[in-house]
């Protein structure tokens, strides 16, 4: 299991979903360019001391990042454009979970690359949740699904 942010506008967000990684065992793609440097220290603060325990990759551009992509994986997009609910999926380990910008999502062409597509329900008038907390989610059912929290868990243990 991995995840994928396409080009994150805010640092914030993406220190959260690296500590995020770190704590799970799960690796993180940072697919540039980002809006924000990476010496950023919003980004360091939110991710805290855990950037020494994730696996992160970065990618120079989305072609970058499809041609390192393994083949057997499958690109999972997270979207406001979808009416697939995640819980409703299907995941695999092998899984990329891809998360759009936070300003604008993903362009057609990488919505179009996708797998599958998967939204998060949610009530009338709500648009979007944070990227990190949509993450959160999914890759908890994604984990729970192909019992990766025991794997991540046994790492640490053992």
């Amino acid at each position: 299991m991995r995840l994928a942010l396409f080009e994150p506008d805010i640092p914030q967000n993406a220190g959260t979903l690296i500590r995020l990684g770190a704590c799970l065992g799960v690796a993180v793609d940072i697919i540039e360019p980002c809006g924000f440097h990476w010496s950023d220290r919003d980004l360091k603060r939110a991710s805290l001391d855990y950037g020494a325990l994730a696996d992160v990759t970065r990618h120079a551009s989305w072609a970058h990042f499809a041609a390192a992509r393994p083949a057997d994986s499958r690109l999972v997009l997270l979207t406001t454009k979808s009416h697939n609910n995640f819980v409703d999926f299907s995941f695999a380990a092998s899984d990329i979970l891809l998360l759009g910008r936070e300003s604008a999502g993903v362009p057609d062409d990488v919505h179009e690359a996708a797998d599958a597509r998967l939204t998060i329900p949610m009530r009338a008038g709500a648009r979007s949740l944070n990227v990190a907390l949509a993450a959160a989610m999914v890759l908890g059912e994604a984990l729970r699904q192909t019992n990766g929290f025991t794997a991540a868990n046994r790492e640490v243990t053992e």
